[in-house]
């Protein structure tokens, strides 16, 4: 009898000394990836959907994403209808229950705080448009920290037992994000503004007070035509400012407007790398903020 109770008592310990599986979270974007491994810490497995070259507007669901969301307990997207031609196929393709929306295992960023550009045009013909709002708050280091508070909470729901770990490592971050925003403000202090190609880093611009010079596409996610662009270097004419665009927007438009104007064009990725960390996503804003202040 005590040799049964003994045998049983270890076995309980042995169970309990055995750490919980590591969760396994999947990122739509290398940023919300960034922002998963960050909170959830070195214990968690995040896979990341799409690099950072790759337009989130125009993916298309694959076998791979299926397989990967699967067996995920958290999918984390960016949402504000950033991803809706392509996730919802891969969500429902995956047949996970944990992950579909409504449920703890999926997540949106944008559903976490305040976005600009709402209340748009809902007509696709005008373009990549999003009534809801602008999707791409991951160049904003303020609400990204807001979303990371509540991601830790959305993991603490998922793993009880690890709720303060992820909290704390939420508001290390947020330290972290603050103390770099007040650098970026001093850096950034009497930069003119940009000209983006889409309106996708205009959080960025937001956040430290910088205008918005202008956009090379008029109708979000249609190429200019001749006439749009003579007239958009007509109205910059004599100015000062940057013009940025990504590895997915084509070349053209951006260095003929900086020829024209005389201005530089710089090439950005909007995404961190994929295996970026916390520290890695601020180190890729800090790239942005450099090219900002490059204007100066």
């Amino acid at each position: 009898m005590i040799g049964r109770f003994c045998t049983a008592l270890i076995g309980l310990m042995t169970l309990a000394a055995v750490p919980a599986a590591a969760l396994e979270i999947v990122a739509t974007a290398p940023s919300m990836g960034a922002l998963a491994r960050e909170i959830a810490g070195p214990g968690a497995q995040v896979t990341v959907l799409a690099g950072p070259q790759q337009d989130l507007h125009r993916l298309q669901a694959k076998p791979s994403m299926m397989r990967s969301l699967r067996d995920a307990d958290l999918l984390v997207a960016i949402g504000a209808e950033l991803e809706v031609g392509w996730l919802p196929v891969a969500i429902s393709s995956a047949a996970n229950p944990r992950i579909q929306p409504g449920r703890p295992g999926y997540f949106e960023a944008a559903a976490q705080v305040d976005l600009l550009d709402q209340g748009g045009s809902a007509d696709r013909a005008q373009g990549d448009v999003h009534p809801v709002g602008n999707p791409h708050i991951d160049l904003d280091p303020v609400r990204m920290a807001a979303v990371g508070q509540a991601l830790a909470g959305r993991l603490a729901q998922l793993d009880p037992a690890a709720a303060a770990t992820y909290r704390a490592r939420a508001e290390a971050f947020a330290t972290q994000a603050a103390a770099r925003t007040a650098g970026w403000r001093e850096q950034l202090a009497g930069a003119p503004g940009a000209v983006l190609y889409h309106r996708d880093a205009l959080y960025l611009l937001d956040r430290f007070d910088l205008p918005l010079l202008g956009t090379i596409e008029p109708i979000p996610g249609v190429p200019p035509t001749g006439r749009q662009l003579s007239a958009l270097t007509a109205a910059l004419k004599g100015g000062r400012g940057v013009i940025l665009y990504t590895p997915y927007q084509s070349p053209q438009a951006p260095q003929a407007l900086a020829r024209d104007l005389g201005w530089t064009a710089i090439q950005l990725p909007l995404e961190p790398p994929a295996d970026a960390d916390g520290k890695g996503y601020l180190d890729h804003l800090g790239r942005w903020v450099a090219a900002l202040a490059s204007a100066r």
